[in-house]
């Protein structure tokens, strides 16, 4: 067993670098400016918004309740459509130092679980491969599988999911070769 006092190091430079790696990937690279839309007739559709008492969530339209969801009024708004997810956050320009800071947070999280996991199965002084594996698994799940829900139950565009995944295999394979690389002997 390698105690988490030993592997602070991987932990906070894995962090670091998929934050870096992130942040080319979504500011340089051209892959993700497909994943989101205009609305059409924008300023028409958010000033109808701004005309209800619309509060910080996530709407579900049309709404159902379990009960609800056979019954030949609700399937038939089903049908006429729009169906969708509307996620209202707090009326103000986007805090992107509050969303990169938070980003942060996470991958020290994951790089925490991913030494914790990875210090509990792997020996001190193993193998390069022996720990990438271990690590890169972990990574990879906190990382990439996670965002499979989103295009199974909030009906994002499977393209989009497909690039997170993506994203989450590239951010898994960093954190597993900083672990490999920084691993106690």
């Amino acid at each position: 067993m390698v105690p988490l006092t030993a592997l602070w190091l991987p932990i906070l430079l894995s962090a670091v670098i998929v934050f870096v790696a992130s942040s080319i990937m979504h500011m340089l690279l051209p892959y993700h400016k497909s994943d989101y839309r205009q609305l059409p007739d924008e300023d028409k559709t958010l000033a109808a918004l701004r005309s209800t008492p619309l509060q910080r969530g996530l709407y579900v339209f049309p709404f159902c309740t379990h009960k609800d969801m056979k019954s030949p009024a609700l399937v038939e708004k089903y049908k006429q459509g729009p169906v969708g997810f509307l996620n209202i956050l707090p009326s103000a320009p986007p805090a992107m130092p509050k969303f990169l800071i938070q980003w942060l947070v996470f991958c020290l999280l994951i790089g925490f679980f991913v030494a914790y996991l990875t210090g509990h199965t792997v020996a001190p002084g193993a193998h390069y491969l022996a720990v990438f594996r271990v690590a890169g698994t972990a990574a990879f799940l906190a990382y990439g599988l996670g965002n499979l829900s989103n295009g199974i139950w909030k009906g994002q565009m499977w393209s989009s999911t497909i690039k997170e995944v993506i994203d989450g295999l590239v951010y898994g394979l960093l954190t597993a070769g900083t672990f490999g690389w920084l691993w106690p002997r």
